[in-house]
């Protein structure tokens, strides 16, 4: 089930309803568990004892982490949860990608190990960094064990941000279960017009670029030089428009409900710097790298040279996070050698000219050539088609090819021109009331264009994989 559907709309409407009518709040917690259980078995039933599993262990070791006094009890425990998770994300995730790995190590080798056939849970990522995060903040002192199963089973569950995040923390959900749980008319209005707006996002741009990027990622080289590039910077905004639209939906429906997230994206490509694009870019990933990774392995605190190993084996781990592919590493490694040199520069070499505007021009244009390249090896499916866009973008070997315009593009560009401009403006968007005619015609609007606009097919959210 996806957020952009007529099923779904049903079951939203269905639960908001159930939440309304219900007054007992342990009843409306098991309502929205029951509803998230259903949410994920719309797409596979069978791993709905995984779900349970992750709740039941961290919950039964984060206990165990609270009411055990010596250190070295509670390290056992934390190492025991960690491993636990680690190694359901490792076999269903990563055990193809090892095996395989090490099979092209061992070519002329008569032992060859056997691959299996595992069918990857959605969200299976953004459920562990959750559940571990929960397990390491005890550990740290910075949170209280969840108040029952059931609650620990909703931040695992809960469907707004089950299949793509945001990834919560603990200290930011698990509060918000204590008090009561009430439906009120403002949060429907503000709920229903962001989700709205990661609608059109996702439906009027992600997937009407999706028809122009995905023939040219598929066979790049039949396409001209001038093709491609417009087909990685379609690809930028693509993934933009998509990632983001989830997570507008997943904000808005879960604030219709009366709970906040916090936000995932803020404007990233308006960033003048690699630093500057993970501080907007995914912010509940590049948050969680930085707080239980860059940190425990010492961050900026030990040199610099540490630190900048330290920014590539994150970035590197974040990028095998993103999926079982070389293609993903090289994606993060890309970034983490961005992030060094970024480093290195701001602290030896930045001019003085750093806050003229030619400058931030410059800055920005790098950092949006850099981002896009990188782009290629994330959308690719392997090295032979990542290659061939490069060299295509860099006229290596001829420019010659089908030269295809996307009109789609030419469109979708200076509108988000525009909005970047407006968002930077206004702050926080303004939202219109459902009482008055304007606020019922805007509504009104946005509905038929997205009934009448929107491709016949929608394509699945692009982070489902991850």
């Amino acid at each position: 089930m996806i957020f952009c559907s007529f099923e779904f709309l049903i079951f939203f409407m269905v639960i908001l309803l159930l939440t309304i009518i219900i007054r007992q709040n342990k009843a409306k917690k098991l309502i929205l568990l029951a509803g998230s259980c259903y949410f994920y078995a719309y797409w596979d039933y069978r791993f709905l004892p995984l779900l349970a599993g992750l709740s039941i262990v961290n919950y039964y070791t984060g206990s165990k982490i609270a009411s055990t006094q010596v250190r070295a009890g509670k390290k056992r425990w934390l190492v025991a949860s960690i491993v636990f998770d680690l190694m359901i994300l490792g076999f269903f995730k990563y055990f193809n990608f090892f095996v395989g790995s090490i099979n092209s190590l061992t070519l002329s080798s008569e032992i060859r190990l056997p691959s299996m056939d595992i069918i990857l849970p959605i969200g299976i990522s953004f459920m562990t960094f959750e559940v571990m995060s929960y397990t390491i903040d005890i550990y740290r002192g910075k949170n209280k064990p969840a108040a029952s199963l059931l609650d620990l089973s909703l931040l695992v569950t809960f469907f707004p941000h089950l299949i793509s995040g945001p990834i919560l923390k603990p200290g930011h959900f698990l509060p918000q279960l204590d008090r009561e749980i009430t439906v009120r008319w403002n949060n429907v209005e503000k709920g229903t017009q962001i989700f709205l707006l990661g609608m059109v996002k996702k439906v009027l741009v992600a997937d009407r670029l999706a028809l122009f990027v995905d023939p040219v990622f598929k066979a790049p080289q039949d396409y001209g030089s001038g093709t491609v590039w417009l087909a990685v910077i379609a690809y930028a905004i693509q993934i933009y428009c998509d990632f983001s639209g989830y997570t507008d939906m997943a904000i808005g429906s879960a604030k219709c409900l009366g709970f906040e997230f916090p936000p995932n994206f803020n404007m990233p490509y308006i960033s003048k710097s690699i630093t500057e694009f993970w501080r907007r870019w995914h912010i509940s990933l590049s948050t969680w790298l930085k707080d239980y990774l860059y940190i425990p392995l010492g961050g900026n605190r030990k040199g610099k040279l540490r630190q900048y190993m330290n920014l590539m084996i994150v970035m590197l781990l974040g990028g095998l996070w993103h999926g079982a592919s070389w293609n993903f590493v090289i994606w993060g490694g890309l970034h983490g050698l961005g992030l060094m040199i970024h480093k290195l520069y701001s602290d030896h070499l930045r001019p003085r000219a750093f806050n003229s505007r030619p400058y931030a021009c410059v800055s920005w244009l790098l950092t949006m050539a850099f981002v896009c390249v990188a782009w290629v090896f994330f959308r690719s499916t392997d090295f032979a088609v990542s290659f061939i866009i490069i060299k295509k973008m860099f006229l290596i070997g001829g420019i010659r090819g089908i030269t295809w315009y996307a009109t789609s593009l030419f469109v979708i560009v200076p509108v988000l021109i525009i909005s970047h401009y407006l968002g930077l403006k206004l702050g926080d968007p303004p939202y219109v009331r459902y009482e008055n005619t304007w606020g019922c015609f805007l509504l009104f609007f946005v509905l038929l264009g997205l009934f009448y606009l929107a491709p016949l097919n929608s394509s699945p959210f692009i982070y489902f994989q991850f």
